[in-house]
């Protein structure tokens, strides 16, 4: 199943024993701190751990939350047998859409794309990195040449913190085991195209996923952390979604998967 796989792309987990995956965090960083605590002391030998995406927006800690999130990570690859690796972030709508407001002075109608990502939740992440919603507006309406001044300015914020600007350099669209059993995306899968020609699916396609009665592409289960429809976390027979409401109200969830796809256990904070 990797023969061929863009590894700038997807991400091979390896010889895994078991594979954690936690679901959209939005910026709850003490949530996120609580469950890492518990997932500290149950990570095993030979685990692997997949971030599914969506760690930015909503919440008022997106730094702090990015801050905790490479923090743990250097604490587990520390351990004997633990690989870079084996710790794997997934690219979110809220990471998706950081990245693409970085490039705001090449989109079409500028200010339109920017106030439909700050109702998505970006307004958060944008004050974190030390801009704002007033400030961005008048930018994007001001023409290229300026709006790209002002995003330059919110990249050389995001490259003051240290290590937030690799992180979102790491980030891949989807991960897979080496055995073709699991696959690990953000939101949702296009049931009709391959793995490799699924574009902005990952993202913004919940609904073939939703609709699943059948392996896709072969894998035995498909898992996802955000549900757009705050549906809660739902284990199918060949899908599961790892999302219990963090950032809208409900708790951060992580869920580990057995090597076919069973769910092993399930922690939340």
């Amino acid at each position: 199943m990797l023969a061929g796989v863009d590894r700038d792309k997807f991400a091979a987990l390896r010889g895994a024993r078991r594979v954690w995956a936690v679901g959209a965090i939005h910026g709850e960083l003490d949530r996120l701190i609580a469950l890492h605590k518990q997932l500290g002391d149950r990570f095993l030998s030979g685990d692997r751990l997949v971030y599914l995406g969506n760690y930015m927006g909503r919440g008022q800690a997106v730094l702090e939350t990015i801050d905790a999130l490479l923090l743990f990570r250097r604490q587990l690859i520390a351990a004997p047998g633990m690989h870079v690796c084996d710790v794997v972030y997934l690219r979110g709508q809220q990471e998706e859409m950081w990245h693409k407001l970085l490039q705001l002075h090449l989109a079409v109608g500028p200010a339109e794309v920017l106030i439909w990502m700050l109702e998505q939740g970006l307004r958060e992440t944008l004050t974190a990195y030390g801009g704002d919603a007033e400030t961005a507006l008048r930018r994007a309406r001001s023409g290229a040449l300026e709006l790209a001044r002002w995003t330059n300015e919110l990249r050389q914020h995001m490259q003051a913190r240290d290590g937030h600007v690799q992180l979102m350099s790491s980030l891949r669209r989807a991960a897979l085991s080496d055995d073709g059993a699991l696959l690990f995306v953000h939101a949702g899968i296009d049931a009709r195209r391959p793995l490799d020609a699924q574009g902005d699916a990952f993202w913004w396609n919940s609904a073939d996923f939703a609709a699943l009665d059948a392996p896709f592409a072969g894998y035995a289960r498909i898992v996802r952390g955000f549900d757009p429809e705050h549906g809660g976390v739902r284990i199918g027979a060949f899908s599961a979604t790892v999302d219990s409401g963090c950032g809208f109200g409900g708790p951060l969830t992580a869920v580990c998967f057995g090597p076919d796809g069973e769910e092993i256990e399930r922690i939340e904070a």
